[in-house]
């Protein structure tokens, strides 16, 4: 058995990446400038990169690709939104909660989980009203818009300040798990049960039931939910929200996700015999080679080998 990839880098499209990567630079300042490959490079302190193309017209981000954003780490997320709102270049994004047309800038700022499970149910909110239950505090997520109209996720408290996931959308959220697991040897992410998938039981149909606090005040669905880790970063996803079929991510803003491997070569000799859909070639990527790849929900997927 190969041994699971490590994650490599997100790739964004930018009419000025230069701006884009001072930018995230300002509001985390444990990342960096760099480049790599040729790319200009986000540098996050855990080795992991966030790489630009330089495009001449505003990308895209419609139709919807399974992309959905990406997130950092922050030590203090209270400290974090309060210093976010008040820079004129960071746009906050309001989390409804599902109390009339009531939103807040951070999830734990209003009921947010159930037991482990992210979200509540309008009748689960009507209950804790009832009973007087107090809104948790402390720490949770909010959202964000940057350059590209970004949207950027901050989580916490936790000990170091981190690029440490992408959110995506997929149309069967437990056989996207099962085929990263079956075809990348990935490993469950952490606290989303110890379930056995198998193609016969991974199909679970979206629920119907709405969740909040979400970015659109009808709420959100999140059940199924799936994930994975490679390395140092989560893969966590949600079943696509509307009804049309997610289209490929390759050429809109966000553009693609990369894995490193240590032998290209045997990787592809494996993905072919799976019925893995290339989209590429072999090609040279800075000092290196890379191939390109289609998730199960059409999702750019680049193997980046390293030693």
């Amino acid at each position: 058995m190969l041994p699971a990839p490590g994650f490599h880098h997100l790739h964004l499209r930018a009419i000025d990446p230069a701006a884009a990567i001072g930018f995230y630079t300002r509001q985390f300042p444990t990342s960096s400038i760099g480049s790599w490959g040729g790319f200009p490079t986000l540098l996050s302190p855990n080795e992991v990169m966030v790489l630009f193309d330089e495009v001449d017209e505003p990308p895209t981000n419609t139709p919807q690709s399974a992309i959905w954003h990406f997130g950092w780490h922050v030590t203090d997320c209270q400290a974090t939104v309060a210093a976010f709102e008040a820079r004129e270049e960071v746009a906050t994004q309001p989390l409804y909660t599902g109390v009339e047309d009531g939103y807040v800038l951070l999830s734990s700022n209003t009921w947010f989980r159930t037991g482990e499970l992210l979200g509540v149910t309008r009748a689960q909110i009507a209950e804790l009203r009832a009973k007087g239950t107090p809104v948790p505090g402390g720490p949770g997520f909010a959202y964000f818009k940057g350059p590209e109209g970004a949207l950027f996720e901050i989580a916490g408290d936790y000990p170091n300040e981190r690029f440490n996931h992408i959110h995506m959308w997929q149309d069967d959220p437990l056989c996207a798990q099962l085929w990263y697991q079956n075809h990348f040897n990935a490993a469950p992410r952490a606290g989303f049960g110890d379930v056995t998938l198998t193609e016969a039981t991974c199909k679970v149909p979206r629920t119907t039931d709405r969740t909040f606090p979400a970015l659109k005040p009808e709420g959100m669905y999140r059940a199924p939910r799936g994930g994975v880790t490679f390395g140092d970063v989560d893969l966590i996803w949600y079943a696509n929200q509307g009804d049309a079929p997610l289209v490929s991510s390759l050429g809109q803003f966000q553009d693609h996700l990369a894995l490193s491997v240590g032998d290209l070569d045997a990787w592809i000799a494996k993905l072919r015999t799976e019925g893995v859909t290339f989209l590429s070639d072999i090609y040279p990527l800075g000092e290196t080679r890379a191939i390109m790849l289609e998730g199960p929900s059409r999702e750019g997927l680049e193997l980046v080998e390293e030693d």
